[in-house]
């Protein structure tokens, strides 16, 4: 069984659309945990505010499917990945962790780990102790550095409040 870290973000119809990844995602793995809701302004583009959210799991699914289940319920879910690297997203699943695997290929370990406060805040949260596969630093102690470089701005919110 493989340990993921699922991250998911949205700035158009952002409450239906994590809602419906979050109903997905919960058909298609184990033992979920979700972090707070993370607000960010957009990066690199002019667009709507994003909401993310972090997922811990577990999965029976090789690293490819994993990668290929997470296309398929963005699709669902309406997504046309035809968008800029950079531009407003209806949905975006990305696979940030997989076990302690390094898989450049795929971009494992998520390399927005260490750039973008909505992938590592919410990975602190819910996996404050876990060691980044290539650094070996705790994410709470790499949060902590961000935050003092970066100045980030980000609004967390319950989810609860949120999503109800």
């Amino acid at each position: 069984m493989a340990q993921i870290h699922i991250n998911i973000g949205s700035n158009q119809n952002r409450d239906e659309n994590i809602k419906g990844a979050i109903s997905l995602l919960n058909e298609n793995f184990k033992n979920i945990k979700y972090s707070s809701v993370y607000e960010t302004p957009p990066y690199g583009f002019e667009g709507d505010n994003f909401f993310n959210i972090g997922a811990n799991a577990e999965t029976d699914l090789d690293i490819e499917d994993t990668v290929d289940l997470l296309r398929s319920i963005e699709i669902n879910l309406g997504r046309k990945r035809v968008e800029k690297k950079f531009s407003s997203r209806s949905i975006d699943l990305d696979l940030i962790l997989y076990n302690n695997e390094i898989n450049t290929e795929l971009n494992i370990p998520r390399d927005d780990i260490l750039k973008f406060s909505f992938v590592l805040a919410p990975l602190a949260e819910i996996f404050p102790k876990g060691k980044h596969p290539i650094s070996g630093e705790t994410y709470d102690l790499m949060w902590g550095q961000f935050q003092n470089e970066n100045k980030p701005e980000i609004k967390k919110y319950t989810f609860s409040n949120l999503f109800g």
